[in-house]
């Protein structure tokens, strides 16, 4: 006998673990200046002619960002490199933000028309507008 819903505590759970390992809280020195992968969340909304899908990317510029069709196939890839400002006289003592990437792959149910689609940055958000369509082949979207 459970005194909780099982279902429920088990996906919070996961979630809750998920986010801690993602937060980088057992790096050490050693780690500083190496890249974290990360994985965005997002919401994939569908209509009769095309899907919404939007990605939490902070930080990253358009063109930093690349995205790919294939089919029903999409991936998002994004690297964001932090700049050094520092002036004369100045010299850096300990340096955390470096870079970030982004990638994230998932398959839609229907294959999608990248002529009909776009792509917009905008707030740290991407939207991608996905036209549905029959067959095509593999291609690269331009962010706006």
């Amino acid at each position: 006998m459970f005194l909780v819903p099982v279902n429920r505590n088990l996906s919070e759970l996961s979630r809750s673990l998920d986010r801690f390992f993602d937060d980088n809280f057992f790096a050490d020195n050693r780690d500083a200046g190496t890249a974290a992968l990360r994985s965005p969340a997002l919401d994939v909304i569908e209509s009769e002619t095309a899907y919404t899908v939007k990605l939490d990317m902070p930080g990253v510029a358009k063109d930093a960002v690349k995205v790919n069709i294939d089919g029903r196939r999409i991936s998002v890839d994004a690297e964001q490199r932090k700049d050094d400002e520092k002036k004369d006289g100045e010299r850096v003592i300990y340096r955390e933000r470096t870079v970030s990437r982004f990638s994230r792959t998932f398959s839609l149910p229907q294959e999608i028309s990248q002529s009909d689609s776009s792509a917009s940055l905008e707030h740290g958000v991407l939207t991608l507008k996905l036209a549905k369509r029959g067959a095509t082949s593999g291609s690269q979207l331009t962010v706006n």
